[in-house]
């Protein structure tokens, strides 16, 4: 009896830690803000972000957010939407991490709502630091979405776990063309133990 309870026992704690998806703490000025990171669903998304976190790329004053997007600020924009973007300073030429392959959204399932943390692209494959989380759903960024043309939509890898009253703070700094007029530094982003 002792030995099958044991044995039950140590299944349950395997799988457990099997199943276990990593946090990490976003670190600014106006607070912190944690998130779950879906490394079973999102695998190529998620290693690449936790290598930059782990790499400290995201570290030393070179990362911010830096865009605001509001239904107030995008006015020329037919499809809406409600993010804060932020990540390493484009300006910081010694820096060099690799692109991330798009993970749609029609291939992880993880979709755009509230607190999605999600990779910011210009073209397919050309994530790289940069991220966002989305404020409110967010339908259109996901694959078959409008908000890019080509309709792939955005790689969500992760969910806001709390924190999200300091990304509604950072939403409402002031900006011009939705680029803060001062970016937010990301003191750094780190795994919470």
């Amino acid at each position: 009896m002792r030995t099958t309870t044991l044995l039950a026992f140590l299944i349950v704690i395997t799988c457990g830690c099997r199943s276990a998806r990593p946090r990490v703490v976003i670190e600014t000025p106006l607070g912190e803000i944690t998130a779950v990171i879906e490394t079973e669903k999102a695998k190529l998304t998620s290693q690449q972000f936790l290598k930059n976190v782990d790499n400290e790329v995201y570290a030393n004053q070179r990362s911010h957010f830096y865009r605001v997007v509001r239904l107030d600020n995008q006015p020329e924009n037919p499809v809406k939407i409600e993010v804060i973007q932020g990540g390493v300073d484009r300006n910081t030429g010694d820096l060099k991490t690799d692109y991330i392959p798009h993970e749609t959204t029609r291939t992880t399932g993880i979709l755009h709502r509230d607190g999605t943390l999600s990779m910011a692209r210009e073209e397919p494959g050309t994530a790289n630091t940069e991220f966002f989380i989305c404020i409110g759903k967010q339908p259109e960024l996901d694959f078959g979405g409008k908000r890019n043309p080509d309709g792939k939509g955005f790689a969500a890898f992760g969910k806001i776990t709390s924190g999200m009253n300091i990304v509604r703070k950072i939403q409402q700094l002031k900006d011009s063309d939705q680029y803060l007029d001062e970016p937010l530094p990301i003191l750094r982003i780190r795994r919470k133990l």
